[in-house]
């Protein structure tokens, strides 16, 4: 989405733990742009089918929390039906469930609209997550696709819940990528046009540059 009027729009994919989240708040504040983690949206959506007792692959009953749930994600926090999901999206729970949600064609669907509306209300916008080059924003001023050694993104994910062992973390990062590249909605892919960017030897500071130079 280049041009007179449009939004601008960089687009940034990735597995679990490439660091997408990370780099994409701070290629946001370098370029004074707005930040969505799109894959908040799908974890909150899941949040809201555990929290109503739903079996995460009944596919209608999960269709119709995504239609209905008020989803609102900022930098900082997720709040669900007005409650501050922050901390549960992110807990065992919710990442056991989060693939079998968000590989629902009509979930999908519905957060892929609520994507677009978010980027048209703010005249543009960094957004991270695993089909925005490929599906939501095709189009995108910029495509980038993260990625890392398996050992590397394991690391990085431990690091981030203490005490958590890094080989679990190394398992669940190897069923996430197969759910979420075997998935028939919008499987995570290196979209069309997109820089692929390996993060394993870089740190934020680097990465982050390589990606504002892209757009030189």
């Amino acid at each position: 989405m280049t041009g007179s009027g449009s939004p601008r729009v960089i687009a940034i994919d990735g597995p679990a733990g490439s660091g997408k989240s990370t780099v994409a708040r701070a290629v946001a504040d370098r370029l004074g742009l707005q930040y969505l983690d799109t894959g908040a949206m799908y974890r909150g959506v899941a949040h809201a089918v555990l929290r109503e007792g739903i079996d995460p692959t009944d596919a209608v009953m999960v269709s119709e929390v995504a239609r209905n749930v008020t989803l609102d994600v900022t930098r900082s926090h997720c709040m669900v039906d007005g409650e501050d999901a922050s901390a549960a999206i992110r807990g065992p729970e919710v990442t056991g469930a989060v693939s079998a949600v968000a590989a629902n064609p009509e979930v999908r669907g519905e957060m892929v609209a609520r994507q677009r509306a978010w980027v048209v209300e703010r005249g543009g916008g960094v957004m991270e997550g695993r089909d925005i080059g490929s599906v939501v924003f095709p189009d995108a001023e910029l495509k980038v696709y993260l990625t890392a050694s398996p050992e590397v993104r394991a690391r990085r994910r431990a690091a981030e819940a203490p005490g958590v062992d890094v080989d679990s973390v190394a398992a669940d990062i190897r069923r996430r990528d197969e759910a979420d590249s075997s998935r028939a909605a919008s499987p995570l892919v290196t979209a069309d046009g997109a820089r692929v960017l390996d993060t394993s030897d870089l740190t934020v500071d680097g990465v982050v540059d390589a990606i504002v130079g892209m757009l030189r």
